[in-house]
């Protein structure tokens, strides 16, 4: 129901009286700007869990940032203080309108962050018109068939470089894997998905972010015109055919944002898993010798380097004390997965078994594509073992190099070199 300008205030005035008086001397990281993290900075991409152990050496759970030269925001590395705030979406909603309003038309986070018609960008009766389209087409995936879709994608791929003794993980299996599997779970051809996923990493690193978002936006129209005149058996279709009626804006807004998770996301989910798997002897025998399984392996990766480790953003409705830091009204607050998932006061030695982790979210903006995510990570990594068990890392000087940006863990090249082997039969 609309509010009037009156009504509007009256009622801030009645939930500002619920919180401490701002005037008293509190904690407040956001106004101490020098000792801003710059996590969009290579040096934090470089040794992000370096950074969130200085943090939290502060010794508060909420820590200022940058995520970009000039945007400020509030970090949470607590995994209490995380759960208190997406749990409480009344006053932390995850619509960005208020705050975008003040943001300059250039700026590189920009294009990620701004207001959008999905349910991760919306409250009320749009965010749960827009949550059940999602969850329902979502939930029509065969999941048999997803398991052939990714066999069907993986063999191809391994052949064009087993026999070779070595690879870019990256660029020759791991995109091209998710590449494939996202078109076809969406339906939409090679062509128009390629653009989208260079939209999309330009997107996700901040670089050229607004040329990025042009990108997408016209690939998914070209997709959404296509489904409407040849619809068939795809997430995209069903979008189509779900009772909230999508509109064509809506239509391109939810499409997109499968693109954003199901290549970016899911790529970086794989990469980070064979990267852990390759490099940690403990690992690396136990998956290999049947001790521990890939999805053990995967939920490792997603309690120590989640792929999207700093999002999950709301904006205060007002002026709010939360672990007596003031955090103001409309600035981004983020929940560092990756920080809060390695908190000291709820991490163990072993969490075998254990998906308490904060990688898909929780409540109601928790992802609902987890088993889809699941089934084509594990089924991708499965394929690729299987068919080259010794592989050995080959990274450069040794060590991993990962791609800048402040949102995601993202590898930039898996090499790797292994012994020949036989192609495999199709």
């Amino acid at each position: 129901m609309w509010r009037t300008s009156g009504e509007d205030e009256r009622l801030a005035q009645r939930k500002l009286a619920h919180f401490p008086d701002p005037s008293q001397p509190h904690r407040s990281p956001p106004d101490y700007r020098e000792e801003r993290v710059p996590l969009y900075a290579p040096e934090f991409a470089a040794d992000p869990h370096r950074a969130y152990h200085e943090m939290r050496r502060r010794g508060s759970s909420l820590v200022p940032v940058d995520l970009a030269p000039g945007v400020p925001a509030t970090l949470v590395i607590g995994y209490s203080t995380a759960l208190r705030i997406l749990n409480d979406p009344d006053r932390f909603p995850a619509d960005p309108r208020a705050w975008q309003r003040n943001v300059p038309a250039d700026c590189p986070v920009l294009p990620i962050m701004e207001w959008r018609p999905t349910a991760s960008r919306n409250t009320g009766a749009d965010f749960h018109r827009y949550r059940e389209a999602i969850t329902t087409s979502i939930g029509k995936v065969d999941l048999h068939t997803l398991h052939a879709t990714v066999e069907q994608a993986a063999v191809p791929l391994i052949n064009e470089f087993c026999e070779s003794g070595s690879a870019d993980l990256i660029s020759q299996y791991v995109f091209p894997l998710t590449f494939a599997t996202v078109n076809a779970l969406l339906g939409c051809p090679a062509e128009i998905g390629r653009r989208v996923a260079d939209g999309m990493a330009a997107l996700v690193e901040a670089v050229d972010a607004e040329n990025g978002n042009r990108m997408i936006s016209e690939a998914m129209l070209e997709l959404v015109d296509l489904k409407r005149a040849e619809p068939g058996n795809d997430i995209t279709s069903q979008l189509l055919e779900h009772p909230a009626a999508l509109n064509q804006e809506e239509m391109v807004h939810q499409v997109a944002g499968h693109y954003g998770a199901g290549i970016e996301f899911q790529q970086n989910l794989i990469a980070n898993t064979l990267l852990f798997i390759l490099t940690d002897d403990r690992v690396g025998s136990g998956v290999l010798g049947g001790s521990l399984s890939t999805l053990d392996a995967l939920d490792e990766v997603l309690f120590d380097d989640p792929p999207l480790a700093n999002f999950l953003i709301t904006y205060p409705r007002h002026p709010i004390l939360v672990d007596e830091v003031w955090l103001p009204a409309d600035e981004p607050v983020l929940i560092s997965m990756a920080a809060c998932n390695n908190d000291p006061a709820i991490r163990s030695d072993d969490h075998v078994g254990n998906r308490s982790h904060l990688a898909w979210g929780i409540g109601r903006h928790a992802c609902p594509a987890r088993s889809v995510s699941y089934l084509i990570a594990q089924n991708a990594i499965d394929q690729l073992l299987d068919a080259l068990p010794e592989m050995e890392p080959a990274l450069p000087d040794g060590s991993p190099t990962w791609r800048p940006g402040p949102f995601h863990r993202a590898l930039a090249e898996l090499p790797v070199r292994f012994t020949p082997a036989a192609r495999l039969n199709l």
